[in-house]
């Protein structure tokens, strides 16, 4: 069994630099397929997500290089139009390879994806996307067969609602089709607007990202291209809800303030100074932070679900009782058992979170459920007394690249451990 040993009570100070979003390589990784050339891809974070991605791409018969943070692609020679469950089991956001392959190759079999348990998250809008798209869905034995060939068309799509993964689906499989495609009510997130960006760097022709109307010219000729991917606002929400609990002043680089408002504006209300820089974003908490305005998570540029965890573990040692309530995913809670193991005080009904500050936390064997949540666990202890004991590491890994070695930096004492946790600690 492998943990994280965590002793909690030091103040956090220093300089980190945040790496690349997992949820743009992820996408852009895909977008790759379309190019019948090299795709060169910068700030690529080591992530168990981004591997899977790289083990699929090869798979497909991509040549696939990585050197430090950056990736090369071939995908000169595509073989195979088919995924295997056990790839597919490895992320839930596999799903998102189906548009690339359905428009490289005319046709995909998929598996249902994996990954972190939150809750249903159907991918209706996806197929209904795909299909719109002149591709024919059928499900057959746990897998998805799409077949489009040649009869892939432009067309107006109306989503639902604003599904980052439909979005990804609809935009990669359109740039394969013939004609235009309107993309309605389309996600607006940061690593949409990046996947457009990388998109349009191979050649293709898409206007509108940071808007709820994507406008696809599809069928053009792409070429090889290079792209550098944002910065990870979530891990940088992390660093600075760890800031937050443990109390200090953190400088985090690599990322755009911009896209961190709604995290940053109510880390402000709960008593932090904050300023905002090109390129960066500084922080600086002193004392226990104060209970918040109720928060409710909504589509980008509303607060993330992503963000949820880590701010709720950061106010649990806070004045007064803050109000979350989240809209994204039913089991996005699963996290408050284990805080309470800490002596959180959180009241859970439905879709709601009472968090009612107490004085003091104390270090626990805690084990995370998913990747936010452990990272929240990871903020928790460090504003906790004594030791925590944090298992589960398969799932922060797919979003944090180096967890430790950044708090470190920032002057944490965390270190990997291997062996039989104990209780009591």
């Amino acid at each position: 069994m492998q943990w994280y040993e965590i002793r909690g009570g030091h103040r956090l100070d220093g300089t980190v630099s945040v790496h690349g979003a997992k949820n743009s390589v992820l996408p852009i990784l895909c977008a790759t397929l379309l190019n019948s050339g090299v795709s060169v891809i910068h700030n690529c974070p080591r992530l168990s997500d981004v591997e899977a991605s790289v083990a699929i791409l090869r798979h497909l018969g991509c040549q696939v290089d990585w050197e430090g943070d950056t990736v090369c692609v071939d995908a000169t020679v595509v073989q195979r139009s088919d995924v295997p469950e056990h790839l597919m089991r490895e992320m839930r956001s596999s799903v998102i390879f189906l548009g690339a392959i359905l428009a490289r190759t005319g046709e995909a079999v998929v598996s249902m994806p994996g990954g972190c348990e939150l809750g249903p998250r159907p991918i209706d809008l996806h197929l209904a996307a795909l299909e719109r798209l002149g591709a024919e869905v059928a499900v057959q034995g746990g897998n998805l067969l799409c077949r489009g060939g040649r009869s892939l068309r432009g067309t107006e799509i109306s989503l639902s609602l604003p599904s980052v993964g439909a979005t990804e689906n609809a935009l990669l499989c359109a740039c394969g089709a013939e004609g235009t495609t309107i993309l309605q009510n389309a996600a607006r997130e940061p690593e949409i607007v990046d996947l457009v960006r990388f998109l349009r760097s191979l050649g293709a022709d898409i206007r509108g990202e940071g808007t709820s109307t994507l406008r696809i010219e599809g069928n053009h000729p792409l070429h090889s291209g290079e792209h550098t991917v944002i910065g990870d606002r979530i891990v940088a929400a992390t660093y600075l809800s760890a800031a937050a609990s443990a109390g200090g002043e953190v400088y985090l680089t690599g990322v755009d303030p911009e896209q961190l408002t709604t995290v940053t504006a109510l880390l402000r209300d709960a008593g932090a100074e904050v300023r905002r820089e090109p390129g960066a974003v500084w922080m600086r908490c002193e004392g226990l932070p104060h209970s918040v305005g109720p928060v409710r998570t909504s589509p980008y540029p509303g607060f993330p679900t992503d963000a949820q965890p880590v701010l709720m573990a950061a106010l649990c040692r806070s004045r007064g009782t803050t109000m979350i309530v989240e809209t994204m995913f039913e089991n996005r809670y699963r996290h408050v058992d284990e805080l309470r193991r800490m002596g959180a005080d959180i009241l859970v009904v439905n879709r709601v979170a009472l968090i009612t500050g107490v004085e003091r936390l104390h270090g626990a064997p805690v084990e995370a459920h998913d990747l936010r949540g452990g990272g929240a666990l990871a903020v928790a202890a460090l504003g906790a007394e004594g030791v925590t004991q944090l298992s589960g590491l398969h799932h922060i890994r797919r979003g944090y690249a180096s967890l430790p070695e950044d708090l470190r930096a920032l002057g944490a004492e965390i270190r990997w451990r291997q062996g039989e946790t104990t209780e009591g600690a």
